[in-house]
């Protein structure tokens, strides 16, 4: 990669901040709704994927640190390391909720209502989140950012637990399917947990985002 100039590097860093207030807004938004609409719902999956959103708003926040220190290399990197691994506990914490409520709603056959605002939720963030998710992949790669890497790849990953709580969300409202909630939120739970195993370990993917 060709090297940068610090005006580049300074315009680059602004950027990033920008998506990281629009990850923030967007996502403490969409928690709101999700979490209310899942509790009136009832749907487990539904108020996984706002305390989902939630999380989102805690990596933001990581991530404007991160780069509020980005012209010094040291601090850059130190912060990168700590906001992976504080992202990681929250993920730990969502898969060990997720899994427990959504095996307890199986053994007690606890059928979750329509939920036609969750619905109309999950697809509003298979469209946006790719998008935004495309941008950081962009900054990150030319900023040379592991933590910014990092934080595409969880807007990514909220794509894919959009694209599974809108088929779970669907199948009930549509053919009563009152278990397919329940078996999307457990489908979320391996790789909610494989997140925040590697956060934890401050493992960084800026590769994958080339």
């Amino acid at each position: 990669m060709a090297e940068i100039t610090t005006f580049d590097r300074n315009a680059l860093a602004r950027h990033g901040k920008r998506l990281e207030y629009f990850t923030i807004a967007w996502n403490t938004l969409e928690g709101l709704v999700a979490v209310f609409a899942g509790v009136n719902a009832g749907s487990i999956s539904l108020v996984a994927f706002g305390i989902d959103s939630f999380i989102e708003v805690a990596s933001g926040g990581a991530l404007l640190w991160r780069m509020s220190a980005d012209a010094d290399e040291g601090r850059r990197e130190k912060r990168e390391v700590i906001s992976l691994r504080i992202v990681g506990v929250c993920f730990l914490g969502l898969a060990l909720y997720v899994g427990y409520e959504a095996l307890a709603s199986l053994v007690r056959v606890k059928a979750p209502g329509r939920s036609i605002a969750g619905i109309l939720l999950a697809v509003a963030a298979v469209f946006v989140m790719p998008v935004l998710a495309r941008a950081k992949r962009r900054v990150s790669a030319q900023l040379g950012s592991s933590a910014m890497a990092a934080d595409a790849k969880q807007t990514q990953f909220c794509t894919y637990l959009s694209a599974i709580l809108l088929g779970g969300l669907f199948l009930n409202a549509v053919f009563g399917l009152w278990w397919a909630d329940p078996v999307a939120a457990l489908v979320m739970v391996p790789a909610i947990g494989k997140e925040g195993i590697e956060g934890l370990q401050g493992k960084t993917r800026c590769a994958e985002c080339h």
